[in-house]
């Protein structure tokens, strides 16, 4: 099964500040660099990457994509792209960040919601600025939490010049197996075409006791029945799914997960949905 995984992270504390991290003791203070990537995806089939900002603190969040940008023009690894972050709820400098982000090695932006006030994203400023993202011809990936589906589904419905990537199949409570609420929230935001879904970081909403194949699959079979394979597409979500068995075990889950699906349906989630989406050249870049 080859694979784009569209949600790569790193983290370099000797560069960027990352405040989140402090509450986790295994991400606070190690480093999570390609190679060390090129290290935990070793044996399996990814052929690039794409990397989606890792919440750096504010005074950093420029200086991360320009540093990124800087390693996908390198050779030895898989880096692709950048998923920018920015700042849609100021308006002061949001246009020259975009030109900017122009010239950099940028497929797309996203602004974290789920750390921020539920009314963010409902400012005229901040969806003005979204539209202004999708005129470009930039997608956003939105960033939110179960219980704010219905929040991310009225800006998705107020921008619909843009098209939207919901990370994380919208972070659904497997634990605490709420499955009905979440199904009813992404049934809504599906129904909007300019929504496809990333299968990404589920591992890590698991509970410990729960055999994660099994208990994935109903969510995995039920965005599969709202967007369709041609708009939904794969991501590891590395370092962060180390919070739920790794790299490896995610990907050997998708397998069993997508194993009943035909080729062509495979290779809409695992790759072609991700070239389409984000721009990719269909031009493989693996890690040298």
């Amino acid at each position: 099964m080859r694979l784009i995984d569209t949600h790569q992270h790193l983290i370099h504390h000797h560069r960027f500040g990352y405040e989140w991290t402090q509450s986790n003791s295994q991400l606070a203070t190690e480093d999570f660099s390609a190679d060390a990537y090129n290290i935990a995806s070793a044996g399996a089939s990814i052929s690039k990457t794409v990397f989606v900002e890792t919440a750096v603190d504010d005074r950093d969040y420029r200086d991360e994509v320009r540093f990124v940008s800087t390693l996908v023009r390198e050779a030895d690894n898989a880096l692709a792209a950048v998923i920018a972050s920015c700042r849609p709820e100021t308006q002061s400098g949001f246009n020259e960040w975009l030109d900017e982000c122009e010239k950099l090695e940028v497929c797309g932006f996203r602004r974290v919601l789920h750390v921020m006030p539920d009314e963010l994203s409902t400012t005229s400023t901040f969806r003005g600025n979204l539209r202004e993202i999708g005129a470009r011809g930039f997608p956003f990936d939105l960033c939110i939490l179960q219980r704010q589906l219905a929040i991310g589904e009225a800006l998705v419905s107020a921008c619909d010049n843009v098209e939207f990537v919901l990370d994380h199949c919208g972070v659904p409570d497997i634990a605490g197996g709420d499955f009905e609420t979440w199904k009813a929230g992404i049934a809504a935001i599906a129904s909007h075409p300019n929504v496809s879904c990333k299968l990404s970081g589920l591992p890590s909403y698991c509970g410990e006791e729960q055999n994660k194949v099994d208990a994935i699959r109903p969510y995995f079979e039920f965005v599969l029945d709202e967007f369709g394979k041609d708009r939904i597409l794969w991501g590891g979500d590395w370092p962060v799914i180390n919070l739920g068995g790794g790299l490896a075990s995610w990907i050997k889950i998708t397998e069993a997960l997508l194993s009943p699906l035909s080729d062509d349906e495979i290779y809409a989630i695992t790759t072609d949905n991700a070239i389409r989406i984000y721009g990719l050249s269909h031009a493989e870049k693996m890690p040298g």
